[in-house]
């Protein structure tokens, strides 16, 4: 037998052994899709054992190739094949599949599966966050490599479906991926024509080819169950240096199933006992045995441990020469990779001595170009907002194709794909990602932000434009729900700023915790808290602080009144806080950015701020007054909007809408006189 004879023969087992192990996942959890590990198992294989750069040792290992299973309803796949190359992922976790506790979920999810690169499952987010990998690979080699000395130089792997690219993010995100010729991303298309309801010729009709042509994109067309031909055509694909590819394979869901292949039914139920008996036999294995490894095909599969270890110390050994070479910035790089923000990369405490008064958002825009003076490897943009947001920065290299050493992406008008492309960019290893758009338009990216959420990635979104403050635009504009919106997403930390120095401490927060987070900032201009610099410093990191207390003597039982407000609406509470203590009540008034990071201080500083003994409460926001309830408490109230805005000057519209110093005190008065 000839070596080719005999590599296709432990091919034909391996590729066999992983759809089989799927289908054995999905009969013993009585649950997933049997039908994209079926059809899209040799081009996987193929993937993973011929071509793909990974050390299943050492899943986090900087300069691996990243692979994205986009389609991630068909999970089993990919554990699958991580169990059999060697990945920590033992035989009991596939026999454990979608239940409570394993480490094999419904859908892969990141940092809880070793070497999945990100949470997929949503259809759509999974090709866009490789695209934000590639751009990642792509700023990184720019900023490391130097002549002789190549220490980033990796791929980006997509496995997706027919629903991905129906989804409009997958759009969105291809077309940037075109435009900025990113020729190190490579997705294969399972082409299979079905989806739940039946063929996808019900709804998707389209020239998946001529789009991505259109795109900027390489495309080719293979038959998806050649491993020959699978791995042609992502050789060719790594050649394609200056443009993505896409691979489009034809592939049959539920392949081998006698019954169910071809047909919708093989998507999302299992097969069923007697079905996977004759799929089994279909492919000259034992149909009453389960989670069947032959010893051939799993020796086959650990050479890619070997193969894997190999490849790493070899760029270990690069790395160490870069080390010699760029001392700081490769403990930096380090210090990130620990978790660790670089003290010396954030801005200054005292950027904001002047006091000037300003927009928040104009605060933010200082404080990203002292940023970007500190450290190169700072990156973002905006969806086309760049001169409202305060991300097109004065002398800001722009990202264009071939040119990835610049600071500023231009994502276009196209905030979904913006929000999944940030949270490649942070996967991918660049240290900070920003991006910015209007509150409003935080709406669009929900899916990205909760999945952002989900995995804990250190992006920071701007959201300006803030409330119905920003004026003559209109309700289409004025956001009102979409603050509750963003403190329901469990894991975000949005945080308000009130001035200048609160946006300082708001964006120091977001870089040194290292967590997604919102920063919610002004349109117009807004004062300069007269208020000790370390004071709203030290407390806006904390999310809440004593920003102004009166100096009535003292205890004025019921004539106590404590507010509390956020951002703009900080300003006529202090002015209403005034106006009361002239009347002779004893007011406190309570700055609070962040409810999250005010959340999670000791119970001691929480009640110091916020004294339980004080039952008139008000809270001051110019938005839904939703999830404020419970602060406010049974005796106090929340002055928020509870419909949505108008056009007019934003001042007008305050008054309008409640929110003056006059309004806000008579509703505190309220709060302790009959």
């Amino acid at each position: 037998m000839n070596s080719s004879c005999s590599t296709g023969i432990i091919d034909a087992e391996a590729i066999a052994t992983v759809r089989l192990l799927a289908v054995d996942m999905v009969e013993a959890a009585r649950s997933g899709h049997p039908g994209l590990p079926l059809g899209a198992a040799p081009m996987a294989y193929t993937l993973f054992t011929k071509v793909m750069r990974h050390n299943p040792v050492d899943p986090s290992w900087p300069d691996r190739d990243r692979f994205v299973l986009s389609a991630g309803h068909g999970s089993a796949l990919l554990y699958a094949l991580l169990h059999l190359c060697g990945y920590d992922i033992g035989m009991e976790e596939l026999k454990s599949f979608r239940q409570l506790g394993s480490r094999t979920p419904g859908h892969p999810e990141y940092g809880h599966t070793p070497g999945v690169e990100t949470t997929t499952g949503p259809l759509g987010q999974g090709i866009a966050t490789a695209v934000g990998m590639a751009i990642a690979e792509r700023m990184l080699a720019a900023r490391l490599n130097r002549e002789g000395l190549c220490v980033v130089d990796h791929h980006t792997y997509v496995i997706c479906s027919d629903g991905d690219l129906m989804e409009g993010i997958s759009g969105e995100a291809s077309s940037l991926a075109g435009h900025l010729k990113l020729g190190r991303l490579v997705c294969l298309y399972d082409d299979n024509g079905i989806s739940i309801e039946g063929s996808t010729a019900l709804a998707f009709t389209e020239s998946v080819r001529k789009r991505y042509e259109a795109y900027g994109w390489q495309v080719s067309e293979i038959d998806g169950n050649d491993p020959r031909a699978v791995e042609a055509a992502l050789q060719e694909s790594k050649e394609a240096i200056d443009r993505p590819s896409m691979i489009i394979a034809r592939t049959t869901i539920g392949y081998g199933s006698p019954n169910k292949a071809g047909k919708a039914s093989a998507h999302g139920e299992p097969l069923g006992q007697e079905e996977a008996r004759l799929v089994k036999e279909r492919f000259g294995f034992t149909p009453d045995g389960s989670f069947v490894v032959p010893e051939a095909v799993r020796e086959h599969f650990r050479r890619s441990m070997a193969r894997g270890a190999a490849l790493q110390q070899e760029w270990q050994s690069r790395w160490r020469r870069f080390g010699e070479v760029e001392p700081e910035t490769a403990s930096a790089l380090g210090r990130l990779r620990d978790g660790c923000f670089p003290e010396s990369w954030l801005p200054p405490e005292g950027l904001f001595d002047h006091g000037k008064p300003q927009a928040t958002r104009a605060a933010s825009k200082a404080v990203l170009g002292e940023l970007i003076r500190r450290s190169r490897f700072i990156a973002g943009g905006s969806a086309d907002l760049g001169p409202s947001t305060g991300t097109a920065l004065p002398g800001a290299v722009d990202v264009e194709a071939g040119r990835f050493e610049g600071f500023n992406l231009h994502f276009g008008v196209r905030e979904h794909a913006m929000g999944a492309i940030l949270n490649g960019m942070a996967l991918g290893g660049m240290p900070a990602t920003y991006g910015g758009t209007f509150l409003v338009f935080a709406d669009y990216m929900k899916p990205s932000l909760r999945l952002a959420a989900m995995m804990q990635l250190p992006v920071t979104w701007l959201f300006t434009h803030d409330s119905i403050g920003l004026g003559e635009d209109g309700p289409t504009h004025q956001p009102i729900e979409q603050l509750a919106m963003l403190r329901s997403t469990p894991g975000l930390e949005v945080i308000r700023p009130a001035d200048a120095v609160e946006t300082l401490a708001a964006w120091r927060s977001a870089l040194s915790r290292r967590r997604p987070t919102a920063l919610v900032l002004s349109r117009q201009t807004l004062p300069c808290l007269q208020a000790d610099r370390g004071l709203v410093m030290a407390g806006a990191s904390k999310g809440a602080y004593t920003l102004w207390e009166s100096d009535a003597g003292g205890d004025p039982g019921s004539r106590r009144i404590l507010i509390v407000a956020t951002g703009s609406e900080v300003h006529p509470s202090l002015e209403a806080a005034k106006l009361l203590e002239a009347e002779g009540f004893a007011v406190r008034l309570v700055s609070m950015p962040s409810r999250e990071l005010f959340g999670r201080q000791p119970a001691e500083y929480r009640s110091s701020v916020i004294p339980e003994e004080v039952c008139a409460r008000l809270v001051v926001e110019a938005a839904s007054p939703f999830g404020w309830e419970g602060l406010a408490g049974p005796k106090g109230a929340v002055l928020g909007i509870d419909r949505f805005g108008a056009s007019g000057p934003g001042e007008q519209l305050m008054e309008a809408f409640g929110f003056t110093a006059r309004q806000i005190a008579e509703a505190a008065r309220k709060l302790v006189e009959p």
